[in-house]
């Protein structure tokens, strides 16, 4: 089948990839809380023919091909949204107070029409195609979970690709930006840093310890290990967003508890900048007679992409859509003139993945400003562009045949 018959397949198929999208859009859950959603995608693939299985705590497989003896290529799409009240201008809005604002029900919606396409084809798979439909990717713990229970075997997959909608890019929509080989987001943590202090009168301070001079001393102490610590080429952001302590004016509380995040490119910097951490908040603690300790919570290591699948994905890519519309983000930069590398500074937990299997991640332009498409990801006003949805589910069913052809 040529390039251009992928195409007009997966457009064949777009009224339903859209309504499948609307559906998932005014029904967004949160987290591994995705009952409806699990429900909707699990019917839809029955419908298809296939045997979804759970996964972790709300992931779903499915497994196209098989039939003939070969690799197994894996496709990913995210489903969970962010706990973000809605104020796009949209017919299809979600009225619950969570908001697809990352674009995750395209993800979505887009495997679900891959998965369409790839069960029209499945005796022409030369291996496996294995699904993955994921939760909790925004608080960075579904990947990590459904590979614990096994996603990665049964069958043991080869090779594995994520796309991401951008929606305010100055692109065409449907522009496929592939990430070169190497880290192309951060290794992140979320933390919480408890300060116990001994509560007094505010007109007796030396009968207590002060927890909020204790985290005032924390808060810049924590800003010099980026300016004292880390060499000039240590890319690393240490963010303190959240201080909570005391309630009247006149006493000294208890406790304060501070919370953020941390980021950074390399996985040694990452695990350096943990350890400082925690003995300067210990040490400062300690120092003026209180107690303090850093709690790691969600995270996820930096995403590695292999770099022959982002050589093979883009060679690919640009058969299937045209030189015009398939990009490396090396190439953009060039292009633009930049001379750095291109990262994205957000971090993205199908990490968990790059670092077991070769992996690769891509972007999909799913909107222009002077369309419309003006706010970023996350925004209570973002909106993607439904005319996507039958590239996405190209894209998907593409490379995986591609690749496995290739690899047989």
């Amino acid at each position: 089948m040529s390039e251009n018959e992928w195409l007009r397949e997966a457009e064949e198929y777009k009224t339903k990839l859209i309504e499948m999208r609307h559906y998932l859009h005014r029904h967004p859950e949160t987290g591994f809380d995705l009952e409806e959603t699990t429900a909707f995608v699990k019917k839809e693939l029955i419908a298809m023919g296939y045997e979804p299985q759970d996964c972790g705590k709300a992931g779903i497989t499915v497994l196209a091909g098989g039939r003939r003896a070969g690799k197994v290529f894996m496709i990913r799409g995210d489903m969970d949204a962010l706990p973000v009240r809605e104020e796009a201008d949209v017919e299809f809005r979600a009225t619950n107070g969570k908001m697809h604002a990352c674009g995750h029900d395209m993800h979505t919606a887009m495997l679900l029409g891959a998965a369409k396409i790839l069960k029209n084809h499945e005796e022409e798979i030369e291996g496996t195609v294995k699904l993955m439909f994921q939760p909790a990717e925004e608080i960075l713990e579904g990947s990590k979970d459904m590979i614990k229970a096994g996603l990665l075997e049964n069958p043991k997959v080869d090779a594995a690709l994520m796309i991401h909608v951008m929606a305010g890019m100055p692109f065409a929509e449907g522009t496929a930006i592939i990430c070169d080989g190497g880290v192309s987001a951060p290794a992140a943590d979320y933390f919480t840093i408890k300060i116990q202090g001994k509560g007094c009168h505010g007109s007796m301070p030396n009968t207590g310890v002060d927890p909020i001079n204790i985290g005032a001393h924390i808060i810049t102490a924590l800003q010099e290990i980026n300016a004292r610590e880390l060499s000039l080429s240590d890319e690393a952001v240490l963010t303190l967003g959240a201080i909570h302590g005391g309630n009247a004016a006149n006493v000294i509380p208890d406790t304060v508890e501070l919370r953020g995040t941390l980021r950074a490119y390399d996985d040694e910097v990452r695990m350096f900048l943990k350890r400082r951490m925690e003995e300067i908040v210990k040490g400062i603690a300690t120092t003026f007679r209180g107690e303090a300790e850093v709690i790691f919570e969600s995270g996820c290591p930096t995403l590695v992409n292999d770099e022959e699948l982002s050589k093979a994905t883009t060679r690919y890519l640009k058969g299937l859509l045209g030189e015009q519309n398939a990009f490396t983000a090396g190439q953009l930069n060039v292009m633009a003139g930049n001379k750095k590398n291109p990262k994205t500074s957000g971090s993205e937990d199908f990490a968990y993945v790059s670092h077991k299997v070769p992996s690769i991640m891509l972007a999909l332009a799913a909107g222009q400003p002077e369309n419309g498409y003006c706010y970023p990801q996350h925004h209570p006003k973002v909106k993607f562009s439904d005319e996507v949805l039958s590239v996405g589910s190209a894209i998907y069913a593409y490379v995986a045949m591609e690749w496995l052809k290739e690899h047989k």
